[in-house]
């Protein structure tokens, strides 16, 4: 035995202390319990993203991402009601006529996605009903699909005043929302409508210019870029273009349009 264990023990008997107590035996933990499986609408939430070519926003580390996130919900009428309910963006909840959720076929595989609401969309609570939706319609229909086969959503539900662009906390308070249709909805493909939208999808600062003439993938959604109808309306020589992002698109789809 040690020399110092032996001194410890006999100062220990000179000071009167015949034995040591046994410590009491620690409680068993209880079993832990099985991981209960996450329903399917979460799956965006399960899936990395990895948008192909493309630069992280700088602000997403700031906001803390897609943390802030609605009641769960059950159905895209529930989602639409927390949506027309919302005053996240003081701003915006006091300037709009309505909220302008989205509008086409809640199982879609194909989902366009535009920045905001307009004037015309702010009055009739549908998006892309104004000139740049009559000419989103033809482009769908040049497609071989109508509008009641895809989804048609923006990434803002309220019209920002004067119809500037979504500010980032604007774009970042309704993210949540956007993210709960396409759980909902569950597309296999969705396709990016101008530089805000494919900006705020990606999460990135990369230019349309860069994004578009690619496939790139969001979270196992198969994502397309393109120019704005509205800015085709300004620049028609860019018709072509989107029109080749177009056949891109549908060949990924197995739709390959000529």
């Amino acid at each position: 035995m040690p020399r110092a264990l032996v001194q410890r023990l006999e100062d220990l008997l000179a000071a009167g202390v015949s034995h040591v107590p046994r410590p009491p035996a620690a409680a068993q933990a209880p079993p832990l319990a099985a991981p209960t499986p996450r329903p399917a609408a979460e799956y965006t939430a399960a899936r990395a993203a990895s948008p192909a070519q493309t630069e992280p926003r700088p602000e997403a580390a700031a906001t803390g991402g897609d943390s802030v996130a609605p009641a769960d919900a059950a159905s895209l009428s529930v989602l639409q009601a927390q949506v027309s309910g919302c005053t996240r963006c003081g701003e915006l909840a006091r300037t709009r006529t309505q909220t302008v959720f989205g509008v086409g076929n809640p199982e879609a595989r194909l989902c366009f996605l535009g920045e905001a609401p307009g004037a015309d969309e702010d009055r009739t609570g549908e998006p892309f009903v104004g000139k740049a939706g009559q000419l989103l319609t033809k482009i769908i229909e040049a497609c071989g699909m109508t509008r009641d086969e895809v989804y048609i959503l923006n990434v803002l539900k309220c019209r920002p005043p004067g119809n500037r662009n979504p500010l980032p906390e604007e774009s970042h308070n309704c993210r949540p929302f956007l993210l709960g249709q396409f759980d909902l909805i569950r597309p296999e493909f969705v396709c990016c409508l101008g530089a805000v939208a494919a900006q705020n999808l990606l999460e990135t600062t990369t230019t349309i210019g860069r994004l578009r003439g690619q496939m790139h993938d969001w979270r196992g959604v198969k994502v397309a870029c393109t120019y704005h109808p509205a800015y085709l309306l300004r620049n028609p020589a860019a018709k072509a273009d989107t029109w080749e992002d177009m056949k891109r698109l549908m060949a990924a789809m197995g739709r390959p349009v000529a």
